[in-house]
């Protein structure tokens, strides 16, 4: 099994980035070692073939987007798992992970994924107008 996860660092036990493809780091995780190599694409899709080509067959993340979620669908070789949304450090997700606490994804609980993360880049639809026509006496 050779794990990546997206984080935010490449210090000692980072903590994991939330979104996927724009990380700056992945830990890559082999037979309990951890490599932490510098994300070099910064672009969901163009990651995971990056993950192919390193065989990487399981993903632990906390976002990612519809691009990224269709090239692993249709590659079919990677599983991912869920380390939800608050934050965690790779050695909490690892132990979480080992210990099967986290379940693998299906559609269903990816939807409700993709739904925060997209919901996370339409701010362009929240035209904040708060309606604050204050009479200044």
């Amino acid at each position: 099994m050779k794990i990546a996860i997206p984080v935010k660092t490449d210090k000692e036990n980072p903590a994991l980035a939330p979104l996927f493809g724009k990380a700056k780091w992945f830990a890559f995780v082999e037979e309990g070692k951890i490599i932490i190599e510098k994300n070099p694409i910064q672009e969901g899709r163009a990651v995971i073939a990056w993950f192919i080509e390193n065989n990487i067959d399981t993903i632990i993340m906390q976002e990612i987007g519809s691009g990224p979620y269709d090239a692993i669908k249709s590659h079919g070789g990677i599983t991912i798992y869920h380390a939800g949304f608050d934050r965690i450090t790779l050695s909490e997700a690892l132990e979480k992970f080992n210990n099967n606490e986290f379940a693998p994804m299906d559609d269903a609980a990816m939807t409700t994924i993709l739904a925060h993360h997209e919901g996370k880049h339409s701010h362009a639809d929240h035209h904040h107008s708060h309606a604050h026509h204050g009479h200044h006496h």
